[in-house]
């Protein structure tokens, strides 16, 4: 199917989330004159070098939705997820992983600085993430993050991703490595706003199907932008999976299938918000931009 173009209102409903995350992770990460002065740099450096923002606008949006008025338990929330997708990132550009040298249009953070502060400049933003959601007084929202990123998640995905390198894969494989490495993360992002605004136990259900849908939607793009995306707009360098000899949605089931594909979860995960009869509904907001972003 032909998915819905996102509307200008979309847009600007995305821009004015991103804006309001980009100040509060200012705020909440350490200054620059603080000491260790190269460290706290190094984290602002990568934090604030911008990004769509999706996984804390989902925190926001799925704590707003459903009644969360609280702007001191979802601010740190909302840091978090940021805080840890970021330092994700940082780990994955290193040489010993995807030796990266472009992210965001920036020179990557171990080339800006060195690889020993990349280490512990993603280390610290770990550390910090953890701090902050655990100002939220909820165990299970701490919880959520733990799992999201251990051996059952983020990370397990990422080895998952390593030991497939220059390998025959099967679609099944490629679909464990996407939902974990990425997906996983994501989906904590929707739940973990949803269980600070105290949703029901049936509600928490279906955004997990919804972020396991989004996610799995959002590392395929990925693919197919590391394939046909442009750099400018990237501001990184395509083709590196190719050169990585990693896994991928396209190098499996080809191009046009994986556009298929994405299209297919986007749908799935429009029909499920319409089942929370919002009647401003940023979740079909959300899965819209991801379908077509392009960078």
């Amino acid at each position: 199917m032909i998915l819905t173009k996102i509307t200008d209102t979309e847009l600007l409903y995305l821009e004015q989330k991103r804006q309001e995350i980009d100040r509060l992770l200012d705020r909440y990460l350490p200054g620059e004159d603080v000491y260790p002065q190269t460290l706290h740099k190094a984290m602002r450096y990568s934090v604030l070098a911008g990004g769509k923002r999706i996984r804390p606008i989902l925190t926001l949006t799925a704590y707003e939705v459903f009644g969360g008025s609280n702007p001191d338990l979802i601010n740190p929330a909302v840091c978090s997820l940021e805080f840890v997708h970021t330092y994700s990132l940082i780990h994955d550009d290193l040489p010993c992983m995807d030796d990266d040298d472009l992210r965001r249009g920036l020179p990557t953070l171990h080339k800006k600085f060195d690889e020993t502060t990349a280490v512990l400049a993603g280390d610290a933003l770990h550390d910090l993430a953890f701090r902050l959601l655990a100002e939220s007084n909820s165990a299970r929202a701490v919880l959520e993050l733990a799992k999201a990123i251990g051996t059952f998640g983020m990370l397990g995905g990422q080895m998952a991703d390593v030991e497939a390198e220059g390998t025959d894969v099967t679609l099944e494989q490629i679909k464990f490595i996407h939902s974990h490495k990425t997906g996983a993360l994501i989906c904590a992002a929707v739940r973990i706003g949803a269980i600070l605004a105290e949703v029901d136990e049936a509600t928490l259900e279906k955004l997990s199907l919804y972020g396991e849908k989004i996610g799995l939607a959002f590392q395929i793009v990925d693919d197919i932008l590391d394939v046909e995306g442009d750099k400018e707009k990237l501001g990184k360098n395509i083709g590196s999976d190719r050169k990585n000899q990693k896994a991928t949605y396209p190098k499996v089931i080809g191009l046009n299938q994986s556009h298929q594909d994405v299209d297919r979860l986007i749908d799935e995960a429009v029909a499920i918000s319409r089942e929370f009869g919002l009647k401003d509904n940023r979740f079909i907001t959300i899965a819209h931009f991801i379908g077509q972003r392009d960078k």
